[in-house]
């Protein structure tokens, strides 16, 4: 077998059944051998989509992303998508060809197609870690030890730097036994930590709150932590990526950015953090005050410390740190602390923008998987749009990568029906792979909101008294785009029924679809010209 076999025997033996792709002059060999691997390619337009495709995929299934892409600027081409899954934790596999290793020179540039000087070396501030296959005979390994990598918590991007004559290389050593066939299995093998100091503070606080990030929602702990909130009685406040992680009555419907909920947080004297690092996003650059007492759960000590000092970090999965604290805890009366905190957010967004609550309101019942962009709307939908189910919404607030949206729809729409919230700016970064859209027939609808150009930034230059420039952008009639993709397309104003009413019928459809909505919202509180925490 080749090379490229054997990668793709790797892959498939982790259980993959889907990698997303470019084609280049060095990676043929792979295209080659996929027709007889089983696994699909989705083949795209730009090295950028296929890490996003892969993204997309990762946190809507759990299961491994994998982009495959070319030499040089094609792997550069990708570096943008793969920070984004870095900042977020996601489980994305890069693998990308570099020039022969019959033509490389150990600290010469010799100037050879597409050759880069250090291209793992590109890839090491972006990733979780990073690989050059020394060998033909070491590629197997070297892919399942990447493949595990990236699966392991903390989970993230892996990059894999592959010669391209390796591709087309005899590895006759069997790969069977290097990897296991179950890999969702392979969760952190550690010992339930000693709750005994954790027992002791909460049996002191009166008003204890939960605040679940985005690794509790890649440790599929919403079970848990819905058993600790009943435990405690405690509200659990859900980062952006965490949304959707439980339904329970004491989950609060509103980011922590809106008063109503800041005051949950100024007002308990002990909050349990699950899977979090409390990032400048959520925190509001960490004007938001340390908490009176802090008990982190975290599979990484350093990380559950880096921004808020716990008196108690427990080490060890979130769902089975989580399981064992909600057992051991004494059941509490109910009390309920959340509805009214859900009613003033509710009665917040229809003061502060009736268009947005319009929009939120139209998209409320729709049983489909949300991937936003950085866009006006997406704010609103990562703030205050009610997930109700885990992996319900990917968002890319971690790096906070403009243009995310559309081509990680195309990754998520494996799993599903899936609704990419994009404006007008952000949906021209990939507007080619309307083609992967229309060639793959994918179930993505499209909502693109259409506001001129670059609205937030508009906003930003209002606020900041800066003269309106390069935010009004020339925009081509995007019906038109899409429909000469062969993908239909209904244009609406506003977010009225019309709205609500054709994105019904576009949801329950059959492949994609694009609905250009011509409407401008004012973005919401949890956007950083509008936090209400100020440095005094």
């Amino acid at each position: 077998m080749t090379g490229a076999a054997r990668l793709l025997e790797v892959l498939s033996a982790h259980g993959v059944e889907v990698v997303f792709g470019l084609p280049g002059v060095h990676n043929l060999a792979v295209w080659e051998a996929l027709e007889a691997s089983g696994i699909r390619m989705i083949g795209v337009r730009h090295e950028q989509t296929a890490v996003y495709a892969a993204d997309g995929y990762a946190r809507t299934t759990g299961k491994l992303g994998v982009a495959i892409v070319t030499t040089g600027p094609g792997a550069a081409n990708a570096l943008g998508a793969t920070g984004e899954a870095m900042s977020c934790g996601s489980p994305v596999l890069v693998i990308a060809t570099d020039i022969p290793s019959t033509l490389r020179r150990p600290g010469v540039y010799r100037g050879v197609l597409h050759e880069t000087r250090d291209q793992r070396a590109m890839f090491l501030p972006v990733t979780k870690t990073a690989f050059d296959v020394p060998s033909a005979a070491e590629l197997p390994s070297v892919i399942d030890q990447a493949a595990r990598q990236a699966l392991t918590a903390p989970h993230g991007p892996v990059y894999v730097g592959v010669p391209t004559d390796y591709l087309s290389a005899a590895v006759d050593n069997a790969v069977g036994g290097l990897f296991p066939t179950d890999f969702a299995a392979n969760r952190p093998l550690t010992a339930v930590p000693d709750l005994g100091e954790a027992l002791r503070l909460i049996e002191e606080a009166e008003k204890p709150l939960i605040w679940a990030g985005g690794g509790a929602a890649r440790a599929d702990a919403g079970t848990a932590v819905g058993a600790l909130a009943t435990a405690l009685s405690a509200p659990v406040i859900t980062t952006y990526g965490s949304r959707g992680l439980v339904e329970h009555p004491l989950v609060v419907r509103g980011p922590v950015h809106a008063p109503p909920v800041g005051e949950l947080w100024d007002d308990a004297d002990l909050v349990i953090a699950i899977g979090t690092d409390f990032d400048g996003m959520m925190t509001q650059n960490w004007l938001q005050p340390a908490p009176k007492r802090l008990i982190a759960i975290n599979i990484d000590k350093a990380d559950a410390a880096k921004n808020y000092h716990p008196d108690v970090t427990l080490v060890g999965d979130a769902r089975e740190v989580t399981a064992a604290l909600a057992n051991a805890v004494p059941n509490r009366p109910f009390e309920d602390r959340v509805s009214e905190v859900n009613a003033a957010v509710r009665a917040l967004v229809a003061a502060d923008s009736p268009e947005a609550k319009e929009f939120l309101d139209a998209v409320a019942d729709l049983d489909v998987t949300f991937v936003a962009d950085m866009c006006i709307p997406g704010y609103w939908m990562g703030g205050f749009h009610h997930v109700t189910r885990p992996r319900g919404l990917a968002y890319p607030v971690g790096w906070g990568t403009l243009g995310f949206g559309f081509p990680a729809s195309l990754g998520a729409a494996l799993a599903g029906r899936t609704v990419a919230v994009c404006g007008d700016g952000g949906f021209l970064f990939a507007c080619g792979d309307l083609a992967t859209l229309a060639q793959e027939q994918l179930p993505v609808t499209v909502v693109l909101v259409d506001d001129g150009g670059y609205g937030m930034l508009r906003y930003d230059q209002q606020v900041a008294g800066h003269t309106v420039s390069g935010v009004d952008l020339h925009r081509p009639d995007f019906a038109m785009l899409s429909a000469s993709f062969g993908i239909p397309a209904v244009t609406v104003d506003g977010f009225g029924p019309s709205f609500k009413d054709t994105l019904d019928v576009l949801t329950t459809a059959e492949g994609p679809n694009m609905l250009i909505v011509n409407a401008s919202l004012k973005p919401p509180v949890n956007t950083s010209p509008r936090w209400y925490r100020r440095r005094s």
